[in-house]
C-alpha cells in the first residue's frame, strides 16, 4: 500500500465491527471523523490519538498542536494527553530530552496536563515516531460539534491558508533539495517560520467559530490537504460541495515551494487551516468573530445535496474535486526516494 491514509473504502470496512457496543459511545470510529465522544453523564469526554510520522524536527511539539486541534474542532477543551514515543537506536538520550521538553512546553501553552503514555526504543525505525492522545472535556453537551454535522446549503469557510503545514517541513527538513531548485534563503527563512507564524495551532479560530453559536461542522486540515478534508467532511455529512480553489489564500513561500518541486497545495499537509460550515447570514459574524483573535477566514463554497457530487471551481472551469489518495508530501518523499536508488 502507498504511504499515508488507508483508501476511504477499507478504512470503512475495517471500522465496522470493532470490540463490544457500549451506548455510552455517542461518536465511535468513522471515516472522516476524528474523535470518539462519550458520555460522562454532566458532561463529555472527547478523545483523539494521532502520530507524526512526516516530520522530525521538533516531533514532540508537533504531536501535540495535531491532537489538541482534533479535538478542538468539536467545541471540547484539550486537557489531557498521553504521549508514545517510540525512537530508533541510533537516538541519543539528548534526543529523548529535547523531545520531552517539546512536548512539556507546547501541553504548558495551551493548558494541557501530561498523565501518562509509554516510551522504548524500537529497532528499524529511520526517525522517532511519536503518537498521542489526547482528552478533552466539553461540558455544555448540547453543543459538541462534528465533522459530519455540515447541512445542506451551509457556507464553508476556511482560515489561514493552504499547506502550512508541509511547507514548513519542507523547508526545515528539505532546504538543501529547494536550494538546488532555486529557492532563496529569505523564502526559506520565512517558510521554515510557518510554524510560529501563521502556525499549526487553529485553537483560537476554533473556540472563536464555536463561540458564535452558529457552526454545524468544523474540520482541521491536515494529511492529504484541503481538498481530503473537504471530502472528509461531504463524506462524514452525506452531502456534496462546490469549493472555489482561487478562494482559498495560498502564501507566497508556500506557492514557490510547490513549483518548485512540482507539489499540488491542494493535496499537501494543512495543519494550521480550519474548515467550518455554517448558514450563510452566519458567515459575516464568523468571519469578525475569528478577526478578533487575529485569524483570517475566507468564503470558499457551499455545501450541497449529494446527489449533485464534488465539485472544484478554478482557472479552468468546473471540474470534479480532485482526490489525493496520499499527501503530496509522501508522495515526493516517495519519488525521491525511488530516484536516489
Amino acid at each position: 500500500m502507498e504511504t499515508g491514509k488507508l483508501p476511504p473504502d477499507l478504512l470503512e470496512g475495517l471500522l465496522s465491527d470493532l470490540g463490544a457496543a457500549d451506548p455510552r459511545v455517542l461518536v465511535g470510529p468513522g471515516v472522516g471523523e476524528d474523535c470518539a465522544v462519550v458520555d460522562m453523564g454532566d458532561r463529555l469526554l472527547i478523545a483523539k490519538s494521532d502520530p507524526v510520522t512526516f516530520a522530525a524536527d521538533r516531533v514532540g511539539w508537533y504531536v501535540v498542536q495535531v491532537n489538541a486541534n482534533d479535538v478542538a474542532c468539536t467545541g471540547a477543551a484539550p486537557r489531557w494527553f498521553l504521549p508514545t514515543v517510540l525512537l530508533p537506536t541510533s537516538a541519543t538520550p539528548d534526543d529523548a530530552r529535547g523531545i520531552f521538553m517539546d512536548i512539556a512546553v507546547a501541553c504548558r501553552q495551551i493548558g494541557v496536563a501530561v498523565i501518562g503514555g509509554h516510551t522504548e526504543v524500537t529497532d528499524g525505525l529511520p526517525r522517532p515516531i511519536v503518537a498521542g492522545t489526547m482528552l478533552g472535556e466539553l461540558t455544555d453537551r448540547t453543543r459538541l460539534v462534528s465533522t459530519g454535522g455540515a447541512q445542506d446549503g451551509d457556507s464553508i469557510i476556511v482560515t489561514t491558508g493552504l499547506a502550512i503545514e508541509g511547507t514548513a517541513i519542507l523547508a526545515r527538513e528539505h532546504a538543501a533539495e529547494l536550494r538546488a531548485q532555486g529557492l532563496d534563503e529569505q523564502s526559506l527563512e520565512i517558510a521554515a517560520g510557518y510554524l510560529r507564524d501563521p502556525g499549526i495551532s487553529i485553537l483560537p479560530a476554533a473556540r472563536a467559530l464555536f463561540g458564535t453559536h452558529a457552526v454545524h461542522s468544523m474540520h482541521d486540515v491536515t494529511e492529504g490537504g484541503l481538498i481530503t478534508a473537504l471530502r472528509e467532511i461531504a463524506g462524514a455529512s452525506n452531502l456534496g460541495l462546490v469549493a472555489e480553489a482561487e478562494s482559498v489564500p495560498l502564501l507566497p513561500e508556500c506557492g514557490a515551494i510547490c513549483a518548485a518541486l512540482g507539489l499540488d497545495p491542494l493535496g499537501l499537509l494543512g495543519s494550521g487551516a480550519l474548515i467550518a460550515t455554517m448558514s450563510a447570514g452566519d458567515v459575516p459574524g464568523a468571519l469578525r468573530a475569528l478577526d478578533r483573535v487575529g485569524v483570517t477566514g475566507w468564503e470558499i463554497g457551499q455545501m450541497v445535496e449529494p446527489s449533485d457530487g464534488l465539485w472544484l471551481i478554478d482557472r479552468s472551469g468546473e471540474r470534479t474535486l480532485p482526490e489525493f489518495r496520499h499527501d503530496e508530501l509522501a508522495r515526493y518523499l516517495e519519488e525521491r526516494s525511488h530516484s536516489s536508488r
